[in-house]
C-alpha cells in the first residue's frame, strides 16, 4: 500500500448543549479530520484533540502543523512499504504528538482494512456485536438540572451513569444523585486531574457511595500518588490521562496505582496500542473500559470497534450519537436496550455523509507526497 494524499479537514460540529468539565465549558466540537487516499482505497479519522492544550498538551491547530511539517512526510516516505503497523515505528522519532500520530495511523489502518474487506472489530479480536453504554454528564449550573439531565439518559436506557466533578462539585451532587437514583445505579465519576494530594481526605467522602471508580483525580505525571490514594480510600481509582502507553500501564499497575484503566485510543496512539493496554491489563486482571472525547461518527465507530474486545468489562463513553449532536457526521449511531450496535463493514464500517460534513467543514487543506 502507498500513501497517495492526505485531506486536512477542519470541522465545527454544534453540540446539542454545553459540555462542561473541571478544565473546559464547550457548545461546539471544533474536531480535525484525516483523510487518506493510498493506492488500494481510502480511510478516515478523528484527531482527538481539543481547541485548546487543556485536556492534554495537544491541540488540533498543532496537530494539524506537526502532522503537515513532520509526520506525513515520514509516512509518505515509506512508498509501497506503507501498512498501519508501520506508522508508529516510523514516527517513534518524534516525541509525544500521539494524539496526531493516532489519527494518521487509524486513517492508514481504515484503508488498509477497507480494501482487505476486514472489519476495524475483527482486526482488533473484539468478541461482542454489542456494546453496553455509559454516558458522561458534565459539571451543571444547579442540582435540580443536573437530575434532571440524569433522570433523562437513564430513561433513554444507559447503563452506567459518570458525573464531572471538581473541588466544590463533588461530594453533594454525587450523594444526591445516589439518593435520589438508588443504590443499584452503576454510579462513577471523573475529576479530570482537578484534585491534589492535599484532597485526599475529602476524596475519601466519596466511600460512602459505592462508586464504581474514581477517574483520574489527580495531576497525570502523579503516578505514586495515585498509588498512595488507592491504598486510603475504598473507591477504585481508574487512569485516564495518566496511561499514554502500554508501557505506562504495566508500570502503573505493578505499583498500584491503576485499579481500572480507561483506555483513550487517541490519547495512547492509536488502536494498536490500545489493544497492547488491553493485552497488559487483562494479564494483570485488571477491567478496561473505553472513554472519549465527544468523538463524531468517524471516531465513535472505530471506538466501538474497541469496546468490543473481550477485557472491556465496564459500559464505556461510547453513547449514541444523539447524546451530543442533532445531526452526526455519518449515519447516527443508536442507543438499543442500553447498548450500541459495533459495526461490521469493512475498516471502522461507516462512511461520512459529505453535504453533512462540507456544513461542518471550516477549512480544508490536501497534503501530498513532495
Amino acid at each position: 500500500m502507498k500513501l497517495e494524499a492526505v485531506e486536512l479537514l477542519r470541522l465545527n460540529v454544534p453540540l446539542k448543549g454545553a459540555f462542561r468539565t473541571s478544565f473546559s465549558s464547550i457548545n461546539t466540537h471544533q474536531v480535525l479530520w484525516v483523510h487518506a487516499i493510498t493506492d488500494v482505497g481510502e480511510g478516515w479519522a478523528e484527531c482527538g484533540a481539543n481547541e485548546r492544550p487543556d485536556y492534554s498538551s495537544e491541540f488540533h491547530h498543532g496537530a494539524a502543523t506537526v502532522l503537515k511539517e513532520f509526520l506525513l512526510p515520514d509516512v509518505f516516505a515509506l512508498g509501497d512499504d506503507l501498512n498501519a503497523e508501520a506508522v508508529a515505528p516510523t514516527l517513534h522519532w518524534a516525541k509525544g504528538h500521539r494524539m496526531a500520530k493516532a489519527a494518521i495511523e487509524t486513517a492508514v489502518l481504515d484503508a488498509q482494512l477497507r480494501a482487505a474487506g476486514v472489519s476495524l472489530a475483527s482486526y482488533l479480536g473484539a468478541t461482542k456485536a454489542r456494546v453496553p453504554a455509559g454516558v458522561s454528564v458534565g459539571i451543571m449550573n444547579s442540582f435540580d438540572e443536573l437530575l434532571t439531565h440524569v433522570e433523562g439518559y437513564l430513561a433513554e436506557g444507559y447503563l452506567r451513569i459518570k458525573l464531572k466533578i471538581e473541588p466544590g462539585w463533588d461530594y453533594e451532587p454525587v450523594r444526591l444523585v445516589r439518593e435520589t437514583f438508588g443504590d443499584d445505579l452503576l454510579l462513577q465519576v471523573d475529576a479530570n486531574t482537578a484534585y491534589t494530594r492535599d484532597d485526599f481526605d475529602l476524596l475519601k467522602r466519596l466511600d460512602d457511595f459505592n462508586l464504581l471508580l474514581i477517574e483520574q483525580p489527580i495531576e497525570e505525571e502523579d503516578i505514586l500518588g495515585h498509588a498512595k490514594l488507592a491504598a486510603y480510600i475504598e473507591t477504585p481509582i481508574c487512569l485516564d490521562e495518566s496511561i499514554v502507553s502500554a508501557d505506562i500501564a504495566r508500570d502503573a499497575i505493578e505499583l498500584g496505582a491503576a485499579e481500572i484503566i480507561n483506555i483513550k485510543p487517541s490519547r495512547v496512539g492509536g488502536y494498536i496500542e490500545s489493544r497492547k493496554i488491553h493485552d497488559v491489563s487483562v494479564a494483570n486482571n485488571i477491567p478496561v473500559w473505553c472513554g472519549g472525547m465527544l468523538e463524531t461518527g468517524i471516531g465513535r465507530a472505530a471506538n466501538l470497534a474497541l469496546a468490543a474486545m473481550p477485557g472491556f468489562t465496564l459500559p464505556g463513553d461510547t453513547s449514541a450519537s444523539s447524546r451530543y449532536f442533532e445531526v452526526d457526521t455519518t449515519e447516527p449511531f443508536v442507543l438499543r436496550d442500553g447498548h450500541i450496535d459495533v459495526p461490521t463493514g469493512p475498516g471502522i464500517g461507516v462512511d461520512p455523509i459529505r453535504e453533512i460534513v462540507d456544513s461542518y467543514t471550516v477549512s480544508q487543506e490536501w497534503v501530498r507526497a513532495l
